[in-house]
């Protein structure tokens, strides 16, 4: 089956009640559609219960276009969820670096999608 970005953008039905991982799934989904090679910093268990990360304040998703569309760093956050300092630090210094960063939300998912499709503007 092949799904179109409406499509994706269609699953979201209650925004303001999508759980991050849904999100962060839905966003993937519209990334490989559209050429994107994904990375995820996976957090790893080092004991029962107990998941680290690999970088405190990392974006979660690093996309890199497959046909010249940009680098895009994103951190997703449900619609009441707020950056740490090390987060905003992370986007600041990114920006300052020319990087392309964003705080994505369940609520921008048409916005991801226009952008995920098209090409980078300079």
């Amino acid at each position: 089956m092949v799904f179109r970005c409406a499509d994706v953008v269609a699953i979201v039905t209650t925004k303001n009640n999508a759980t991050e991982k849904l999100f962060q799934d839905q966003v993937m989904q519209i990334a490989k559609m559209n050429g994107w090679l994904i990375h995820h910093p996976t957090p790893h268990q080092v004991r029962p219960g107990v998941f680290r990360s690999d970088g405190a304040g990392v974006p979660d998703l690093l996309l890199v276009s497959t046909t010249g569309r940009g680098i895009i760093f994103a951190e997703l956050k449900i619609e009441t969820g707020r950056l740490t300092p090390i987060q905003e630090q992370w986007g600041k210094c990114i920006k300052a670096n020319g990087g392309e960063y964003y705080v994505w939300r369940p609520s921008m998912l048409q916005l991801i999608a226009t952008r995920l499709g098209k090409p980078q503007e300079m």
